[in-house]
């Protein structure tokens, strides 16, 4: 073998070894988030940082505690008996086809810089919990029959995205703000600014989301099939519902929920209702609050695409 072809194969042969090590990725998507979880310094999660890929309750907590940027890959089912708490700058996804953690859930508080994505998550009490933290992003994951929320945003969180998520078989989704409390208030005020999009809510029943507080919360191009009620806004959030599904669900917007005592503004547009009742509207939700730059994709298509590609999707596949 000639030294060109020599240096050749040697290039050759280190790609596929970075190849392995990087993981599985998403085959859809995007490398990195739209939304409130792209503006600033974006979210990253543990780019740059060495990888590990766990199989068992042990190495993941081990895998979770270690500093600095990190990304784990979870293969197969694991069940835990703690909450997970991530760090900043970490990545959690999973490794392949029948990425699972069940029994607990994962707790993103007071940390920045997250990704969670192509796992599937159950039998815990909140399967996503995220509290005092700031550019997450939860993304193409499988969630269902947990005791509380699926995905539960709180106490002055701040630029997240959710997308291209199944929620199914259960009834608290997504709450966004978890109290009307004016301490509560006081902590939540600007923040709680989150984008909703390209999820199927598979009935799923209530809160997705339901928002308190919140100003410029973006809710786009989902997928809700038989809801009881679609997004709720109460407390004077200010919720943007566009280029949405909603096919049997009996309340697609509401503006006034539960023992909330005021109510929320919210703005739909470009939403095709089938099978489903009346939104309800009120006051002015400027597209001003909305900083960054999205693309709707036509509503006719986001059945189609939104159920096929929801949930955990790899390259290999």
């Amino acid at each position: 073998m000639t030294a060109g072809k020599r240096a050749w194969a040697g290039v050759v042969f280190f790609v596929a070894v970075l190849a392995m090590r990087s993981g599985p990725q998403p085959c859809h998507g995007d490398e990195s988030p739209v939304g409130w979880a792209a503006i600033d310094r974006g979210t990253t999660g543990g780019a740059g940082g060495p990888s590990y890929t766990v199989t068992t309750a042990d190495e993941l907590v081990a895998a979770a505690k270690r500093s600095g940027p990190k990304r784990i890959f979870v293969r197969g089912a694991i069940t835990l008996d703690e909450d997970l708490r991530l760090r900043s700058d970490t990545t959690l996804a999973g490794a392949g086809p029948g990425a699972t953690l069940k029994g607990t859930g994962i707790n993103v508080r007071k940390v920045s810089n997250v990704i969670v994505r192509n796992l599937t998550i159950h039998g815990a009490v909140d399967a996503i919990n995220i509290e005092s933290s700031d550019h997450v992003w939860i993304d193409h994951c499988d969630l269902s029959r947990c005791r509380d929320g699926l995905v539960d945003i709180k106490r002055g969180s701040d630029c997240v995205t959710v997308s291209w998520n199944r929620f199914h078989d259960h009834q608290k989704t997504c709450l966004l703000g978890h109290s009307d409390n004016p301490e509560i208030q006081a902590i939540d005020h600007g923040k709680l600014r989150v984008t909703y999009h390209h999820n199927y809510f598979d009935g799923s029943k209530t809160r997705h989301p339901r928002v308190r507080f919140a100003e410029g919360v973006h809710v786009f191009n989902n997928l809700y099939r038989d809801c009881d009620y679609g997004v709720a806004s109460v407390m004077d959030a200010a919720v943007l519902v566009e280029g949405n599904v909603f096919d049997k669900v009996s309340k697609p917007t509401l503006t006034a929920y539960g023992d909330s005592p005021d109510p929320g503004r919210l703005v739909e547009s470009g939403n095709l209702f089938l099978r489903s009742g009346q939104p309800q509207v009120r006051g002015d939700v400027p597209k001003s609050l909305i900083p960054y730059r999205y693309q709707l994709d036509p509503v006719r298509e986001i059945q189609e695409t939104v159920a096929r590609q929801a949930g955990p999707v790899f390259k290999n596949e």
